[in-house]
């Protein structure tokens, strides 16, 4: 759903994310309004371990993109690939995306895509979750005329994710959970 760069933001000079979403926007006033206001909620999730969101917009041309902060330490996924986790290493790192998740919940965002590939890595080994929202920004863009696709990824998904059903905090619960019994084993 996405093409991902990395980028200059200028003036600041720093690394980031560039995402473009490949989202049916099409000048359509009332998708475009969609995405902005998903985008607007996932710019004010501000949490030492989700990964910011620096800027957003919509193209002339209809595409959609954000720009987010560049992490330098890969994915867990990518650290799983190497070898199991130390013990200091799981306790940390689920300890942390759980606190971020904890607090989007309470801010009534619901991830919808918990994944080794959505916690990011720092240089120091923190964790960060990622693509905070991106699930209902896609979401919002697709025609409900036709059937809609999955949401996330089915091998993390909950079962009521891959039903369709009304979707609350437990989904991304459960997603936490199948990415913990990966981690450890």
């Amino acid at each position: 759903f996405a093409e991902v760069y990395r980028a200059c933001q200028r003036p600041y000079g720093r690394d980031v994310v560039l995402k473009v979403l490949r989202l049916d926007l099409d000048r359509d006033d009332r998708a475009i309004a969609r995405f902005e206001r998903e985008a607007k909620v996932i710019a004010r999730l501000e949490h030492p371990h989700i990964v910011p969101l620096y800027h957003y917009d919509v193209t002339d041309d209809g595409r959609a993109y954000l720009v987010l902060r560049y992490m330098r330490g890969g994915t867990l996924g990518d650290l799983l690939k190497s070898g199991p986790l130390t013990n200091l290493q799981f306790e940390r790192i689920f300890k942390q995306v759980a606190s971020a998740l904890d607090y989007a919940h309470s801010q009534g965002v619901i991830h919808r895509d918990i994944k080794p590939s959505n916690i990011l890595l720092d240089e120091d080994g923190n964790a960060y979750l990622a693509d905070f929202g991106l699930a209902r920004l896609i979401e919002v863009s697709i025609d409900h005329s036709l059937q809609a696709p999955i949401i996330g990824t089915p091998l993390y998904a909950s079962p009521e994710q891959l039903q369709d059903f009304k979707l609350d905090h437990r989904t991304d619960l459960y997603s936490l959970g199948v990415v913990l019994y990966h981690a450890l084993t």
